[in-house]
């Protein structure tokens, strides 16, 4: 058997998690949950924070299970969630109202997921800047 075949299921299983884990937290963010609100209250976001965040956390999550659009979604989702673990670290703690510290974690996962696809399918981001970007003589 190729290795192409195991790593390609691997490949999905990363798309899937940081896919699933950014659409599950949008129902949270969408529908103003007593957490949320308190999460972007605490760091003074409330409700656009909250709000844009949920879109462009759809837009990444939208774009990583694209296979052609998978970095930019990873791109995308890495700086979300160093957002998300930043002020986790600084403002809200680990644990935010009891929650056992799933959202951390929940935001590391989707962070390392990520940054083993932009890895994988950085050739994506260099066939982009390639065609906007003057060529040097």
């Amino acid at each position: 058997m190729s290795i192409m075949k195991p790593l390609t299921i691997v490949l999905w299983v990363l798309r899937l998690l940081a896919a699933v884990i950014l659409l599950h937290t949008l129902f949270f963010k969408f529908s103003a949950s007593d957490e949320s609100v308190y999460i972007f209250s605490t760091i003074g976001m409330e409700p656009w924070g909250r709000i844009g965040t949920g879109v462009m956390e759809l837009i990444a999550a939208i774009l990583i299970l694209i296979p052609r659009t998978t970095a930019f979604g990873a791109l995308l989702a890495i700086g979300l969630m160093s957002g998300a673990l930043f002020f986790h670290l600084t403002t809200l703690g680990i644990e935010v109202k009891a929650d056992g510290g799933l959202l951390f974690i929940y935001a590391l996962l989707v962070l390392i997921s990520s940054a083993i696809l932009l890895f994988v399918y950085q050739s994506q981001i260099r066939i982009l800047l390639n065609s906007i970007l003057p060529k040097r003589s």
